[in-house]
């Protein structure tokens, strides 16, 4: 439940939201455009691939700024932010190796992610909509296991990780919209 919204500050609450609806708009346009290129790694799903963990570091930075106008928990953030630097390097250099070590890279960033993600959704659970959050990151810890099991089968594709960031994107807008409604019904 997020019955907990009341006491966090209206400022805090809309720049979270706000930031979770670019989150879902990037998601959905970075995974249309993977899908289209899955089969193979090019130049043009390689740059996605270290897009995706950047604009991770950019969103994580972003939020770190609000969560510290508010005094709320940062140190996951900051985890987050060096998990998806360190990510983005990974993935550059895993696709000289091929998809499955560009699968393992994956995999091994949304499983530790994942678990940042719900420990944070955790934490700010006072301002509501972050039972998303909460499941987002396990479903992400969840997803990270298979994508690495993934990486040992013939065939390998990325398709599968186009599906996560859209899924991914989808809790960003439940929890944008939860948000949203918290700001302006502060029961």
């Amino acid at each position: 439940m997020d019955t907990l919204a009341a006491t966090a500050p209206t400022g805090v609450t809309t720049a979270l939201s706000r930031l979770y609806f670019l989150r879902f708009a990037f998601a959905a346009v970075w995974a249309a455009l993977l899908f289209t290129t899955a089969d193979s790694l090019g130049p043009v799903s390689v740059t996605l691939l270290v897009v995706y963990p950047l604009f991770d570091v950019a969103c994580a930075v972003a939020d770190v700024r609000s969560a510290r106008a508010d005094g709320g928990p940062v140190r996951g953030l900051y985890a987050n932010i060096a998990l998806s630097t360190l990510t983005g390097v990974g993935l550059a250099v895993a696709a000289a190796s091929g998809i499955p070590a560009v699968l393992r890279v994956w995999g091994a960033w949304a499983v530790t992610a994942g678990i940042v993600q719900l420990v944070v959704g955790a934490l700010r659970r006072r301002l509501g909509g972050q039972w998303a959050m909460i499941a987002s990151g396990a479903i992400s810890t969840l997803a990270g296991a298979s994508f690495f099991a993934q990486a040992g089968k013939d065939g390998a594709s990325l398709s599968n990780l186009a599906g996560y960031a859209f899924l991914g994107g989808v809790f960003f807008l439940v929890s944008a919209l939860r948000l949203k409604r918290a700001a302006r019904d502060p029961r």
